[in-house]
């Protein structure tokens, strides 16, 4: 009989039905966090999978169609800007990423998660891999698809407030979102509980 160690050595996951995990936006100061869960086709292999931020958004763009094409299964998941200010971004994220586990078509046998935290209530046996997304091929259609969903969804915020330029930053402290921050003041997007924003919000006279 197979031990819980046993369902992660090597010679056991050649057949087994592994599912992907990974997230985008956790860092930014905007918007919802994705996360994505993939099942990949061991018949139907898909040539440069990797870390999503390695890659050209053309290139993630084109990855990201052929794996919802090719794979036996996918889902994307998120957890929006009240549900991050209420529980905190770690929290946030382990929820999207149980919920995009439970919306795959099919039910895996293995879950591996990128990063050193895993979700509670997930359907099956999980590992996390840190630095996954660049070693998992499953993880790393996870991320792909993830950071391709983020994106999109920046771009329609950027549609909605141009005044941030989300389409440049995607939602990312950098110096020009702080700049516009300053200028404009957050808007519904902003996650308040995260620092740059908060210190805007207390710094406004009521």
């Amino acid at each position: 009989m197979a031990t819980q160690a046993d369902l992660f050595a090597p010679s056991l996951l050649v057949d087994a039905l592994v599912a992907g995990v990974d997230e985008a936006g956790r860092g930014p100061l905007a918007g919802p966090v994705f996360a994505a869960a993939v099942i990949l086709d061991p018949a139907r292999p898909i040539a440069g999978l990797t870390d999503s931020k390695k890659l050209s958004a053309a290139r993630r763009e084109a990855l990201a169609t052929q794996i919802r094409e090719q794979a036996l299964a996918w889902a994307i998941a998120q957890a929006d800007v009240p549900m991050i200010d209420e529980l905190n971004i770690l929290q946030a994220t382990l929820i999207a990423m149980r919920q995009a586990c439970q919306d795959l078509a099919q039910v895996p046998e293995l879950i591996l998660v990128d990063g050193n935290r895993l979700p509670t209530g997930l359907p099956c046996p999980a590992r996390s891999i840190v630095g996954g997304d660049a070693l998992e091929p499953a993880i790393s259609a996870a991320s792909i698809l993830a950071k391709t969903a983020r994106d999109a969804y920046c771009l329609a915020l950027h549609a909605q407030y141009p005044q941030y330029a989300f389409d440049r930053h995607k939602g990312y402290g950098t110096a020009l979102h702080l700049a516009r921050l300053v200028q404009y003041g957050p808007c519904p997007a902003h996650r308040c509980s995260f620092a740059p924003v908060r210190r805007l919000l207390q710094a406004v006279p009521t």
